[in-house]
């Protein structure tokens, strides 16, 4: 037999915690090896920014990502303004932690933040979606860490061709991909197809992805077109070739669990990701 391979992802998910040391207790309990910065840490923290980063150094725990989940598309000025220097704040703080991202939908231009909009999918959305992510990396000019933005089916980026397309526009090497495959499949091909899909992703975004999310997917067989999140194992997403796509990547990209009911089934998702990776002779 040859040597194990060593599997350099870090599996994360939710943590509840929010003061550094139960933070880092909680998240290794759970068997994580990546989590996200909590949402109460201020841009003007330093000193609980560096305890965060002094605990997960200590705990050997990846800082996966930042969120900034705030709509700078808003057709409300004040909104929006509030929105911009929210995400800049929030990638100052990415950079000072040295997460691996910030990240951010690219919002919508309708009433809900992170709905679907006639005008979200259009040349003049697309041109100010530039603008604004610019504007965010610019301001900050983060020297660690990335800004990205996770895939939504309603907004750009909503497909492969989008995402790269977005990444030539804003023309900005602290500009990357955060990977959620699940939130592109919106088609019945992509749904059957979605190995080659998930090939795909890698092979046209894999330079540029910074941390990704993991779920599952299932068709359901009422009308018109129903498509669900699930756990891991309980759909249909080729999650072993998502696992070797990622292997292929450098050290330490997260792949965090979301959007699931409870902590059991967060266990369970973790339970069976992990499955699959010991069948592969990976190691988390």
């Amino acid at each position: 037999m040859g040597e194990m391979e060593v599997f350099y992802l870090r599996l994360g998910g939710p943590i509840q915690a929010q003061n550094p040391e139960d933070w880092a207790a909680e998240a290794l309990e759970l068997g994580y090896s990546a989590a996200t910065l909590p949402k109460n840490v201020s841009v003007n923290d330093i000193s609980l920014q560096n305890e965060y980063v002094k605990t997960a150094n200590a705990a050997d725990i990846v800082i996966a990502e930042v969120g900034a989940w705030s709509n700078p598309l808003s057709t409300d000025e004040k909104k929006a303004k509030e929105a911009l220097q929210f995400c800049k704040d929030q990638l100052a703080i990415a950079d000072k932690v040295g997460a691996k991202c910030c990240v951010n939908i690219v919002g919508s231009k309708g009433e809900k933040w992170d709905g679907p909009h006639p005008n979200n999918l259009t040349e003049d959305t697309f041109a100010l979606i530039v603008d604004r992510v610019r504007s965010v990396i610019d301001a900050v000019k983060p020297k660690y860490t990335y800004y990205t933005l996770e895939p939504m089916p309603w907004m750009y980026p909503n497909d492969i061709e989008s995402y790269f397309r977005l990444i030539k526009a804003i023309d900005r090497p602290q500009f990357g991909v955060h990977l959620d495959p699940i939130n592109m499949i919106s088609s019945v091909e992509r749904y059957y197809n979605n190995s080659e899909f998930i090939k795909e992703c890698f092979r046209k975004l894999g330079r540029y992805i910074k941390s990704c999310h993991i779920k599952d997917i299932i068709i359901q067989d009422s009308l018109t077109l129903h498509l669900d999140e699930v756990r891991p194992g309980q759909g249909t997403l080729d999650i072993n070739v998502y696992l070797e796509e990622l292997n292929k990547l450098p050290k330490d990209i997260p792949l965090l669990l979301e959007h699931l009911p409870t902590d059991e089934e967060y266990r369970l998702g973790a339970e069976y990701i992990r499955k699959l990776a010991k069948q592969k002779n990976y190691t988390l």
